[in-house]
């Protein structure tokens, strides 16, 4: 087998900032490296000045469960590093011209979405065990402000692709069932 590369490819979506990455990979006969992250490359597209990562995280995650919908004040990398997963991004922040527009991503490894400050993260695990990866420009708290919204919203229209059973705790957290919904959250 001949050395493959590809290299990075970045695609912008209806929400203001939030940006679909294909990242750099050289495949050969030992299998494939993904370059997850390069300050040089990545500064191009996602404008941010003086930018570094503070902390990364990566979940494991069971078949059908969902993780979301959450919006901290923090921009954040995501990617899956195994499995598959169903992203879905909600912007929520009060001085964008995309505020209330949703985007779903399907993820698998090698596909990268930067998530903006107060845009809202979450997903649904397609497979057993698909491992999510965040990088966050800031360290989190329990304390962090932001928002979070409720994943069953009808009024988000997301088309979940395994159904929630909002009371199997195996599958979505009580916190994420009783936040808000979308228009509750304009309310305030």
């Amino acid at each position: 087998m001949q050395t493959k590369t590809n290299s990075v490819a970045v695609l912008d979506s209806k929400i203001e900032g939030l940006k679909i990455i294909s990242a750099k990979m050289v495949t050969d006969n030992r299998g494939t490296v993904r370059e997850l992250y390069r300050k040089s490359i990545y500064s191009n597209y996602l404008k941010i000045a003086d930018f570094s990562w503070s902390q990364i995280n990566l979940t494991r995650t069971n078949y059908g469960a969902v993780r979301g919908l959450h919006g901290e004040n923090m921009s954040k990398l995501v990617t899956v590093a195994f499995g598959s997963a169903f992203g879905v991004y909600v912007d929520t922040r009060n001085s964008s011209k995309t505020r209330g527009k949703v985007v779903t991503v399907s993820l698998v490894p090698g596909v990268q979405v930067f998530v903006p400050e107060g845009v809202c993260n979450g997903f649904q695990a397609l497979e057993d065990n698909t491992e999510y990866l965040y990088f966050f420009d800031n360290e989190w708290s329990s304390e962090i402000s932001g928002v979070a919204l409720s994943p069953l919203d009808d009024e988000l229209k997301i088309k979940w692709p395994i159904p929630i059973d909002s009371n199997n705790r195996g599958q979505i957290s009580l916190k994420d069932v009783n936040a808000p919904n979308f228009r509750e959250l304009i309310r305030k």
